[in-house]
């Protein structure tokens, strides 16, 4: 089965910013942040990627104009407050749900950017800023420290390979449904393996190191 492309599938989308209004419910959990602010947050982290990606092709966002964006993070917010009494014990899940989000968000970024037009490289560079632009916001706004500045971690990098490989898979004319799902399998399990390990990219300078507790030069 192909995928034809006048947009990206809106399923697809859909279930990106269900699986990233999630982990925004979960934290919001972990802070004890009220439902309503849970909601907030389920809806910036799930819909912020997106609104991020539609203002920069100059166009209304897609969580504006079609009602269906909307449910995901609601239907995240009320699964979160009667499944997860004690969410304390499933901080992993918000890592695995983020990952899952990151996954789709960096296909559906660059495939809607290709489908205006934009050319590969510049598709690769929005799919990415798609899947990490709700995290981004999520972890601000919720004051922690964003998971794409954590140098004890690795964020961008999943999104980036997920972002390459649709761009590539899609112009060579073989992205379906089959590669799409191989393509959110190897994103989720490389930010999954990236965290549980604790793999980390080089620092900024070459030669510098890390040092616990150590925030100068």
């Amino acid at each position: 089965m192909t995928f034809a492309f006048d947009n990206s599938p809106v399923w697809l989308d859909l279930l990106g910013v269900f699986f990233f209004a999630v982990s925004g419910s979960l934290l919001a959990a972990r802070k004890q942040i009220d439902i309503v602010g849970s909601l907030l947050l389920a809806s910036l982290v799930g819909l912020g990627g997106g609104v991020i990606r539609d203002v920069i092709l100059v166009m209304v966002p897609a969580a504006f104009t079609n009602p269906a964006y909307l449910a995901p993070p609601l239907l995240a917010t009320v699964l979160v407050f009667f499944l997860f009494s004690s969410v304390q014990r499933y901080t992993s899940l918000l890592i695995l749900f983020d990952a899952a989000g990151l996954a789709l968000f960096c296909m559906t970024g660059t495939l809607k950017a290709l489908a205006t037009g934009l050319n590969p490289v510049a598709s690769v560079l929005l799919g990415v800023t798609t899947a990490v632009g709700g995290g981004l916001l999520r972890d601000i706004t919720a004051n922690e420290v964003p998971e794409l500045f954590n140098p004890k971690d690795i964020y961008a990098l999943p999104a980036f390979l997920g972002s390459s490989l649709t761009a590539v898979l899609w112009v060579l004319g073989v992205f379906n449904v089959l590669t799409a799902a191989a393509i959110a399998a190897v994103v989720f399990t490389f930010r999954v393996l990236a965290w549980r390990r604790s793999w980390q990219a080089p620092l900024a300078v070459r030669g510098w190191h890390r040092r616990a507790g150590n925030t100068g030069p």
